[in-house]
């Protein structure tokens, strides 16, 4: 089947993209990635992201997106909860790279990571439903919402069973396996880039962040979005 082109970026592009990490930028997620896992009770009393008046501020909107709340910030973006209003109506996650930190090499660090994860699709991934530009500019994409805690917070809190924590972790290596086999390394597997969820009345977990991905030869994809 003929490879289409995810997110208006042709097959080709795609590897390049995707390669963007390893030379040209600092391999530091835990201090440049914004996160769902919401850690807004961790945040510092001099930290307010919201005082630069070019920051989205909760209760504006990007394109049919509502933000609620900031769940996250690192160096190069913000992750905020969002209402989607149409064509349907769901909580949404946003990650919005941040004003000043658009440059060549940061916006390719965040185009790898949608790219990543619009290349994916499986249940213990997060999906990507959108991506565009805010009205000031900034790339920005639109990701599933995954309620929940860290995979060790979770399984510290109710105290796992060694079997039950092991389920978990296999649901993981499927994932992994899954984007491994799309020709994708994550690079970053670590607790706070797991969430799990409850779904069905069972715990699901699920990887919401690729920010340092790297493609191995030529990625293959017929999806278009």
């Amino acid at each position: 089947m003929e490879s289409e082109s995810v997110f208006g970026v042709e097959p080709e592009q795609l590897n390049e993209l995707l390669s963007v990490g390893e030379d040209d930028i600092d391999d530091s997620p835990a201090e440049s990635e914004p996160s769902q896992n919401d850690r807004s009770s961790e945040e510092k009393p001099d930290s307010e992201p919201a005082v630069n008046a070019f920051v989205e501020q909760p209760g504006s909107w990007i394109g049919p997106y509502k933000l609620l709340r900031v769940l996250g910030e690192g160096g190069m973006g913000i992750a905020y909860l969002a209402e989607q209003k149409r064509p349907m109506r769901r909580q949404v996650a946003i990650k919005v790279i941040k004003p000043g930190m658009d440059s060549r090499r940061v916006v390719s660090r965040f185009e790898a990571e949608r790219q990543a994860l619009a290349l994916l699709d499986h249940p213990n991934i997060a999906h990507v439903h959108d991506a565009g530009t805010t009205e000031l500019g900034r790339p920005y994409f639109v990701m599933e919402y995954v309620k929940g805690l860290s995979i060790t917070d979770y399984c510290d809190h109710h105290r796992l069973t060694i079997k039950d924590r092991l389920v978990l972790f296999q649901q993981i290596c499927h994932a992994i396996q899954h984007a491994h086999q799309k020709g994708i390394i994550h690079r970053d597997i670590k607790p706070s880039n797991i969430l799990v969820s409850v779904e069905n009345d069972q715990p699901t977990s699920k990887i919401i962040e690729f920010g340092v991905a790297k493609a191995i030869g030529r990625p293959q994809t017929d999806r278009t979005v």
